[in-house]
């Protein structure tokens, strides 16, 4: 990994715990951030949850204390609205949230997201001040078929057209396997590279070689705290966008660790 890029660990808690539940695992990963070395530790709850987790990092005063960042895990492109049970990017940073996941591959296949729907909000998210965590990856037919170059390509250039340089600047991304996501499975740490190579070569396609390589490109699926330094140690792997490992403190802090 570049020396320019500092690491990037989110967890993502996806629709899990309930408000005594975030607020004690929030607790708990702020105290003790400090483990976690030079690393953006983020928690991304569920939105109902987003304002329990930002009054117990602290940010109702415009700051974290803890060094812990608040994001959400999804945003609708349009800045309000009748959009009945959707939440706007000002909304998230109404409450303190800097970053948000957006085309996760669940809001691909179970929601019916495509990358001009991702794009849209790309745009929304950053015009809105937000960074965007961006999700691309194959699902396991289209590796096994072979087209995992042709698919995540195809995910990074819809996703991300028609955004300047210096806000690409401004984004991560995150690969996730579709095939290894909550299965159990991880992409080996050269499979992972591999990919995450490609990111970055379209991603200097998009903008410039130097740009690309200030762009922190996560890796998600299945992330524990046993694989976490292997992972770390691939050039162009930048952190861990991490699932159900995210829902216990020591899971999670130990794979920052591993980045730190």
């Amino acid at each position: 990994m570049s020396t320019r890029r500092k690491p990037i660990v989110a967890g993502n808690w996806k629709m899990n715990l309930d408000g005594a539940k975030a607020r004690s695992l929030t607790e708990a990963v702020a105290a003790r951030a400090g483990e976690a070395g030079s690393v953006d530790l983020v928690l991304c709850p569920p939105a109902l949850y987003a304002t329990t987790v930002a009054a117990a990092l602290g940010l109702a005063a415009g700051n974290s204390p803890s060094g812990v960042a608040l994001g959400g895990q999804n945003a609708h492109d349009k800045e309000s609205g009748a959009f009945t049970g959707e939440v706007a990017p000002g909304m998230l940073r109404d409450i303190g949230s800097r970053y948000c996941i957006l085309g996760h591959s669940e809001r691909r296949t179970l929601f019916g997201e495509t990358d001009a729907t991702v794009n849209a909000k790309v745009k929304a998210v950053l015009a809105a001040g937000l960074t965007p965590i961006v999700c691309v990856g194959e699902s396991l037919e289209e590796r096994e078929s072979g087209r995992t170059e042709a698919v995540v390509s195809e995910q990074v250039l819809g996703s991300l057209a028609g955004i300047p340089a210096a806000d690409l600047a401004k984004l991560v991304v995150a690969y996730e396997p579709v095939w290894a996501i909550g299965t159990g499975k991880v992409a080996t740490p050269q499979q992972a590279q591999d990919v995450h190579a490609l990111v970055r070569s379209l991603l200097a396609r998009l903008s410039s070689p130097t740009v690309a390589d200030t762009i922190r490109i996560q890796y998600g699926g299945s992330v524990k705290p046993d694989n976490a330094a292997e992972l770390a140690a691939c050039p162009d792997i930048d952190g861990a966008l991490v699932g159900g490992a995210s829902l216990k403190a020591d899971d999670f802090l130990a794979i920052a660790k591993a980045f730190g």
